[in-house]
């Protein structure tokens, strides 16, 4: 299953704090296609998926969006 959060609009810690509850819900070989513009979200949750063991691979877009992709 993919699961695809927007996160655009929202402000840290929200994005944070939801990503982790998607990521409970989360199976093996599913996948969350993340989008958020916060500061602190984007350098939070690059951290959090480190520390946490989760794949993912980060892309910019219109130079404000960062999109992560991440796998279980």
């Amino acid at each position: 299953m993919i699961f695809h959060y927007d996160a655009t609009q929202e402000k840290c810690p929200l994005p944070l704090v939801n990503l982790r509850l998607l990521l409970k819900k989360m199976q093996a070989g599913d996948q969350c296609v993340l989008r958020v513009q916060d500061i602190g979200s984007k350098d939070d949750i690059p951290k959090l998926l480190t520390k946490l063991g989760y794949g993912f691979h980060q892309s910019i877009i219109d130079n404000t969006i960062v999109e992560f992709t991440i796998s279980t």
